[in-house]
C-alpha cells in the first residue's frame, strides 16, 4: 500500500527517470543538440575545406569518419549539418505551432460563442493547406524565390500549421465544455481571457508532444529537400545533401551514405521516443498507471 502511494505521489522527474522510452529519446536528442552546439566552437577540420589528395579516405586517426569525394572531413560535416536540421526544425515548428494554435483556439472560441460558421471556415482552410505537403510547397516556392534554407523552413512551417490547428481546436473544444469555463463565462470573463487562463494551460500537454513529433518530421523533410537540391545550399553542410553526394559512390565508399543516414535515423528516433515518453508522462491517466 505504501509503495503504491509513493508511486502515485512521485513527481514528474522521478517518473521520467523510470521511463526507458523517454530516457533513450532524451539521450539521442541531447546527442544531436550537443553535436550542433559543439560545431559552433570546434570541428576536427574546417567542414568546407577541400583536400583532393586525401579524398575518399576511410576512418583513421586523422579523419575519424573518413573524407568525401572532395577530401572534406565527414565528421566535421556531420557536426555542422546538425545545425541546419535543428534550425529548420525549431523555426518550422515555431511557425506551425504559433499560427496553428492561434487558429485552433480561435475556432474553438468562436464555436463556443455560437459562431460555428467561423469554426467551419477555419477548419476547411486547414484542410486546404493539407493539399500542399512540404515537398510540393518547397517546389512551388523554389520556382518563385529559388531553393534555399528559407524555402525549406517556410514550406515545412506551412505544412505544420493545420496539424497544430486541428490538435489545438479539438483539445480546446473539450476544455470549453468544462464547468470551470462555464463559471468563468458567467463571471464575465471574455473569450480571450478564458483562452489565456484556462484553455492554453490545459491543452499544453498534447501540443508539446506534437511539437516533438513535428520536429522529427521537419528533420526528415529538410533532409529530403536538401537531397533534392531544394534545401540547404552549398557550401553549408547538410545531412540530406551528404546522402545525395554519396549515392554515386555506394560501391566505392559506402560509409559516406551510412554516416548521414545514421545521423538522420538516430535524431528522428530520439525525438519520436521522447514524444512517446512525454505523452505518457504528461497524461495523468497513464502516469497513474505507471
Amino acid at each position: 500500500m505504501k509503495a503504491s502511494q509513493q508511486s502515485a505521489g512521485a513527481g514528474p522527474l522521478a517518473r521520467a527517470w523510470r521511463h526507458p522510452s523517454f530516457l533513450l529519446g532524451a539521450l539521442l536528442t541531447a546527442l544531436m543538440v550537443g553535436a550542433a552546439a559543439l560545431s559552433l566552437v570546434w570541428t576536427p577540420w574546417p567542414p568546407t575545406a577541400l583536400n583532393i589528395p586525401h579524398k575518399l579516405q576511410g576512418p583513421s586517426a586523422t579523419y575519424w569518419l573518413g573524407t568525401d569525394a572532395l577530401g572534406r572531413d565527414v565528421l566535421s560535416q556531420l557536426l555542422v549539418g546538425a545545425q541546419s536540421s535543428i534550425a529548420v526544425g525549431l523555426i518550422a515548428v515555431g511557425i506551425g505551432m504559433g499560427l496553428g494554435v492561434a487558429l485552433g483556439c480561435l475556432a474553438a472560441a468562436q464555436r463556443a460563442q455560437g459562431r460555428g460558421w467561423i469554426d467551419g471556415v477555419l477548419m476547411r482552410a486547414a484542410d486546404f493547406t493539407f493539399a500542399f505537403p512540404a515537398l510540393l510547397s518547397a517546389i512551388l516556392l523554389s520556382a518563385i524565390h529559388g531553393p534555399g534554407l528559407v524555402t525549406s523552413v517556410v514550406a515545412i512551417g506551412i505544412f505544420n500549421i493545420p496539424v497544430f490547428a486541428r490538435i489545438a481546436r479539438g483539445a480546446a473544444v473539450a476544455v470549453w465544455a468544462r464547468e470551470y469555463v462555464t463559471a468563468a463565462r458567467v463571471a464575465g470573463l471574455g473569450p480571450w481571457g478564458i483562452t489565456r487562463a484556462h484553455v492554453l494551460p490545459n491543452i499544453a500537454s498534447p501540443l508539446i508532444v506534437q511539437a516533438t513529433i513535428s520536429f522529427a518530421t521537419a528533420i526528415l523533410a529538410e533532409a529530403a529537400l536538401s537531397y533534392l537540391g531544394l534545401g540547404t545550399q552549398p557550401p553549408q553542410p547538410s545531412w540530406g545533401r551528404m546522402l545525395n553526394d554519396a549515392q554515386t559512390l555506394m560501391f566505392e565508399a559506402p560509409l559516406l551514405a551510412v554516416w548521414p543516414g545514421a545521423a538522420i535515423m538516430l535524431s528522428v528516433l530520439g525525438l519520436n521516443l521522447m514524444g512517446d515518453g512525454l505523452r505518457d508522462l504528461l497524461d495523468p491517466r497513464l502516469s497513474r498507471q505507471r
